[in-house]
């Protein structure tokens, strides 16, 4: 009984923390796209930094009963390399993407009227993905779908290489105790500062479907889903296996010669 009690907290932990990143990462993509002038047009790179707190707000809320996975790439590689059960993974992925889901509902709730001046302002609807870029991802201008597939991959190789590398027991050099939270968060809004412009830097399955699973059944229908170029797989498979691999460098290519203890100590001479 106690196991599924704490197993039940773990799903709400997780769904919570998803629920805040899109909450707060979604909201700043509405101030950027809905308004003109919008106040992040010109420092683009203060949408990167509100992405990266909303993911540090969310581990100091949840981390303490589920570490904050908040990301299915990351539930994955957790349970590929560092003992993670493979039996939760599965609940853990659909509380997450649940999480994404009432996000977006919030964030619909919050800016509604909006979303609707600004479809009418630009004579487009929800059907043709007006505001859509609010919620979900989209290639950007020269990008096809198989390109931003490689780009999602290696961003969240870094990320997710990066959150290993941060929150190893044996890396003396990473952030110690509660300010990591801080750093993974610094690392999210310098992976959107550096490459948000390609797709929208997903590099979280249920970050992206949530939100895109939310639009399809509020009216945004195939714009949301599949979308156009049946883009949809993409912020999915993209950060999945990206997820696998930048773990997979660190365990292997830096893990194994990280000292694991400090020098012996002599003992006293009598």
């Amino acid at each position: 009984m106690l196991k599924n009690r704490q197993f039940l907290g773990e799903l709400i932990s997780e769904c919570i923390a998803v629920m805040i990143i899109v909450l707060i990462g979604d909201s700043v993509a509405a101030m950027y796209t809905l308004y003109d002038p919008s106040p992040y047009k010109l420092s683009y790179w203060g949408v990167s930094i509100v992405w990266g707190l909303g993911v540090t707000i969310a581990i100091y809320v949840t981390g303490s009963v589920s570490g904050t996975h908040a990301n299915p790439a990351v539930s994955v590689a957790l349970a590929l390399y560092r003992g993670f059960s493979w039996r939760k993974v599965p609940a853990y992925c659909a509380a997450q993407v649940l999480g994404g889901v009432l996000g977006a509902a919030l964030v619909y709730t919050l800016y509604q009227p909006v979303i609707d001046h600004y479809n009418q302002l630009h004579g487009i609807s929800r059907a043709d993905g007006g505001a859509a870029g609010v919620f979900f991802t989209h290639p950007g201008e020269f990008i096809t779908p198989l390109h931003a597939f490689m780009d999602e991959t290696i961003l969240t190789a870094l990320l997710v290489g990066g959150i290993f590398a941060i929150t190893c027991e044996y890396n003396t050099v990473a952030p110690q105790a509660n300010s990591s939270a801080l750093i993974i968060g610094l690392l999210v809004a310098s992976i959107g500062a550096c490459s948000g412009y390609l797709e929208a830097w997903a590099i979280n399955p249920a970050r992206d479907f949530g939100p895109r699973l939310f639009c399809f059944l509020a009216g945004w229908g195939s714009s949301a889903l599949p979308s156009a170029d049946n883009f949809w797989w993409v912020p999915i498979a993209g950060p999945l296996l990206g997820g696998v691999i930048g773990a997979g460098c660190y365990q292997f290519l830096i893990r194994p010669f990280i000292p694991r203890h400090a020098s012996a100590v002599l003992p006293p001479v009598p």
